[in-house]
């Protein structure tokens, strides 16, 4: 226990974490200890009997992964576990052994040669050792990688080969060509640095360079590639060019390679690098190598720990061609008990540390090295060894807390804050406040959305968005025309198909172009199928010409929403919480999953004969086939098989594999399912009108006045599907980064009634389960660079356009199409598509609305809650709002929310009160408000959000007067 008992004896009495965070907010003055991420690589000194070499054990750049012995292979990536004895007996030797910082050398001999003259002149060595010592530290370096005769799969290999030869190739041609013509030794060496992804200059043995390489050459590199600045990415270290690598490699000293790679042949002098690992390393990396091992030649420990001035890359030190900076050697005799392993392990992981390895970059001298361990030592958890075996690899975390906190000083303890006020400001950001003049809202709306017009065109260049488009191509066109042969039914065929597709294309194309938020996809909806079909009873009873009236009540609807518009009322869209949200959410992805339920089981032929074998069954089987495919090949990016891109590939596009797979089956299988049924040419349903409606037709003048009171109602029914589906579009948790744009969206949407109204076509409003499944397929991950490191969700691609189409010939044509916009253009020619879709059969269209309604379930709080009370306490998953509020008070907001559910279904299972479902979401925000009195105010703000009290938003707007 001496290392425990050093380290209380010489432990300062500032506390680790201030002496911590005062060396990391010192102003360095320079770039050279400007930190970059690390790479560490832990190697072990191993004797068969005369012969010794350096052998790789282990490697980190986030997490640890060990070489398995007994395998020949890599461990899976874990957390690094630690003995608490070997951080104590590691911080014993940084501050009894050598600790030489900013060491000018350049090769591994010159690093070893200065290291030992320390150790000699500091008696820490007989001089009578120190070649012995020189010779066991520069022996060779055998990595993992060099032990398989077969380092990478199949499928691996030829991905990094396309991978390595299309981005290197370009930036080196014409420099290899020249060089070839004047040596043809050098246009080799030249294809070599190609294959490498580094600079000619960085591959060329030092005997090569000195003897071949002249000051000439050197000058046309550099004019030859001023447009190849990130050539060797992984390799420049900034602030240093390709004269630092000339100058390193002339060098009289650099003969690192010659030594531990003996022989004359020119091309035995490369170093081995793992060139398929380099891909994970981030750009600007640089390497720690930490040599530890036992000799039967020292009767005590040697230990250093360096710090270059410069990274150099240092022959095959390292597995893959990556500049070191920080060295750590620790030789031991072997009657020692010292773990070297594990120290070295401890130095490895101190290394990867956040906190640590900036300090390391930072330190001026070796007290700053062990502040950076104790405050180390101050943050670690320890578990204790009965209950936890060591032997168990901790698999990474989804997500890594941020470090920040152990960087900064504690700030004073702020003032409490007005969480009112709070809210406010979010409020006044998202655009939800009041701005007291006339279409304040649109005008900051416009100013919020117009710097972002051009990048939501842009950010479409992606293969996600081609998914994204077709998979919502077919998820609206089935309910389209589903939708027109209902509002055939209920309208005497004044609409019908084809103006459904026709809507959806005006609607969508002017929404995808003009809104504020295009991620928001538009749709039919019950209630509005209700109201046309009123309007057409009370005409046909009165005799009057249903489309003029309807004319009139869409002219009054895109006025009260233009008054709307103009005095802000989509402010009052911050009373609709998540308690409403998620009702209004759950209720129709519900309804959604009952409607496909009910639609595959019964079909158009089950009321008459002649019953047709097996259509029943095969129905059943695309349908279940579909939606299993499209769970299944959606969670594949998660899977263990085949390289990422081609997961995330297979992910984006699963539901489109479904639908061509089952579509397929159908066909071989020549049975004669439900297909989809697309009208066959492009014009009205009913001969005797036309597109453009008549004001009044056969109606008096007075029916404009009639038309003003359904129009109210109608009001009422598209302002809340719009503004909820927006709400739950615009949700902090789907990390949207171009702003809101409700006032403008309700602008766009007024004049897209009032067109569909001249044109006799439906009014679209914003569909809850399509807008939810578009978020959705455009969410937005982070690659893993470090292995076991797992994706972190960052938002959403927000854009209007897609990628469609991409011919990448002899002069690279791109094509570019759309998602929202694209998905509607293609809705309105599916006309001339007809041949194509009657080959699907619409139980596989079931089958995918029925994944729509799954998967927009995830992700809802209540959703989870609802599961939560049928399970054990022991058994429920690690909520927070678990933590902070009673688990009988989660129960009681669920069972409250649960019935307001069962509530608003029965109202919307009945045609005759389902017109009075947008009407029950007013009455869900005023319940909402009534349970202030049962819950507390924390409460509410862990299981919903906090709704905005009048009397102080009143008092705080007088104060901003």
């Amino acid at each position: 226990m001496s290392g425990q008992i050093m380290y209380q004896a010489l432990k300062p009495a500032t506390p680790p974490a201030q002496r911590v965070q005062f060396i990391l907010g010192e102003d360095l003055g320079d770039d050279k200890h400007e930190s970059h991420p690390l790479f560490s690589e832990m190697e072990e000194l191993c004797v068969d009997g005369e012969d010794m070499e350096w052998k790789e054990t282990a490697r980190w750049i986030k997490f640890e992964e060990d070489v398995e012995e007994g395998g020949n292979r890599w461990s899976k990536p874990h957390v690094a576990t630690l003995s608490l004895h070997s951080l104590f007996e590691l911080r014993s030797l940084l501050l009894n052994g050598s600790v030489i910082l900013d060491m000018e050398a350049a090769s591994i001999e010159q690093i070893v040669d200065l290291v030992v003259d320390s150790m000699v002149s500091n008696n820490r060595l007989e001089s009578s050792k120190e070649e012995i010592v020189k010779n066991a530290l520069l022996k060779k370096h055998r990595h993992q990688h060099q032990r398989q005769k077969h380092g990478l799969p199949f499928i691996r290999s030829l991905h990094e080969i396309g991978k390595n030869h299309s981005t290197a190739k370009k930036h080196v041609q014409g420099f290899t060509t020249w060089l070839t013509l004047r040596d043809p030794a050098k246009g080799i060496l030249s294809r070599i640095a190609v294959y490498l992804q580094c600079d000619f200059l960085s591959v060329l043995p030092n005997n090569y360079v000195n003897e071949h390489v002249s000051l000439e050459d050197h000058v046309f590199h550099e004019q030859s590639s001023a447009k190849s600045q990130d050539l060797g990415k992984f390799l420049n270290v900034p602030g240093q060019g390709q004269e630092r690598a000339l100058r390193l490699l002339k060098s009289s000293s650099n003969v690192s390679i010659s030594r531990v790679n003996s022989g004359t042949d020119l091309m035995n002098d490369w170093p081995q690098h793992n060139l398929s690992f380099m891909r994970k390393i981030p750009p600007g990396a640089e390497a720690s190598n930490i040599l530890v091992g036992e000799v039967e030649f020292l009767d005590k420990p040697l230990s250093a720990f360096i710090r270059l001035n410069q990274a150099h890359i240092l022959g095959d030190l390292t597995e893959v061609p990556v500049p070191t900076r920080f060295l750590f050697l620790l030789l031991v005799p072997t009657s020692s008990n010292l773990g070297y392993h594990e120290i070295g392990r401890a130095m490895a992981t101190l290394m990867s540390d956040e906190v640590f390895h900036e300090v390391a970059y930072r330190a001026k001298k070796t007290s700053h090295l062990l502040a950076g361990v104790d405050e180390f030592l101050d943050a670690v958890t320890v578990l204790p060894p009965g209950e936890w075996d060591p032997a168990i690899r901790i698999e990474p975390p989804a997500a890594i807390p941020s470090q920040d906190v152990r960087k900064r000083p504690p700030e004073k303890v702020p003032e409490e804050v007005d969480e009112e006020e709070e809210e406010q400001k979010l409020r006044e950001e998202s655009g939800l406040s009041r701005t007291g003049y006339l279409f304040g809202g649109l005008r900051n709306d416009l100013k919020r959305k117009a710097p972002w017009y051009w990048s939501d065109f842009k950010d479409a260049l992606s293969s996600q968005c081609i998914a994204s488009w077709i998979f919502l191509y077919f998820a609206c066109l089935s309910p389209i025309i589903t939708f027109g042969g209902l509002l055939a039914e209920a309208t005497g065929n004044n609409m019908a198909a084809m103006e459904s597709l026709v809507s959806g294309f005006v609607s969508g194309m002017g929404y995808g172009f003009f809104s504020g938020q295009p991620l928001t996809i538009l749709g039919s909806t019950g209630p509005v199928l209700v109201f046309e079909s009123i309007v057409f009873d009370v005409c046909t009873k009165i005799g009057w010409d249903y489309l003029s009236f309807r004319f009139w009540i869409g002219t009054w609807i895109a006025v009260i929403l233009l008054v709307l518009v103009a005095i802000d009322a989509s402010a009052l869209v911050c009373y609709i919480t998540r308690f409403t949200e998620e009702n209004f959410a759950t209720l129709i992805a519900l309804i959604f999953i009952y409607k496909q339920m009910n639609g595959t089981l019964v079909g158009s032929g089950c009321s008459h004969p002649p019953y047709a074998p097996d259509i029943f069954l095969m129905s059943v089987l695309l349908f279940l086939g579909t939606f299993l495919i499209s769970v299944i090949l959606k969670d594949f990016k998660t899977a263990l098989f085949f390289p990422t891109k081609f997961r995330q590939f297979i992910s984006d596009f699963a539901v489109i594999i479904a639908i061509i797979s089952m579509t397929f089956l159908d066909m071989w299988s020549n049975i004669p399912t439900p297909k989809l049924q697309v009208p066959h040419e492009f014009k009205p349903t009913l001969p005797n009108r036309g597109w453009v409606v008549h004001p009044f037709s056969h109606n008096p003048i007075y029916s404009i006045l009639v038309a003003l009171p359904p129009a109210l109602l109608g009001t009422i029914l598209i302002f809340m599907d719009q503004q909820i589906t927006s709400v739950i579009i615009n949700r902090k948790e789907y990390k949207l980064k171009k702003g809101c744009g409700y006032h403008l969206d309700l602008f766009v949407l007024s004049g897209l009634i009032q067109l569909c109204s001249v044109m006799g076509l439906p009014w679209f409003v914003a569909a809850t389960v399509l807008s939810i499944n578009h978020v959705n397929s455009l969410k937005l991950e982070s690659e893993c660079a470090a292995p076991g490191e797992k994706p972190q969700f960052l938002g959403v691609r927000e854009q209007r356009y897609s990628l469609a189409v991409i011919l990448c010939f002899l002069f690279s044509q791109v094509i570019f199409s759309v998602t929202h916009i694209l998905i509607f253009l293609t809705i309105g020619l599916s006309v001339f598509l007809t041949p194509m879709l009657g080959h699907i059969p619409m139980p596989v269209l079931f089958g995918v609305f029925l994944y729509m309604g799954v998967a927009s379930l995830k992700g809802l709080q209540f959703f989870d809650r609802i599961l939560i009370m049928f399970m054990p306490s022991k058994y429920q998953p690690d909520y927070m709002f678990l933590r902070q509020v009673p688990i009988k008070k989660v129960h009681l907001f669920t069972i409250i929310q649960l019935t307001c559910l069962i509530c608003l279904w029965v109202i919307k299972s009945f045609s005759a009160t389902s017109i009075l479902f947008p009407l029950m979401l007013v009455v869900m925000i005023g319940i909402r408000k009534s349970l202030d009195l049962i819950f507390t105010r924390r409460e509410l703000k862990i299981l919903d959000d906090v709704m905005p009290e009048m009397t102080k938003r009143h008092q705080m707007l007088k104060d901003q007067e």
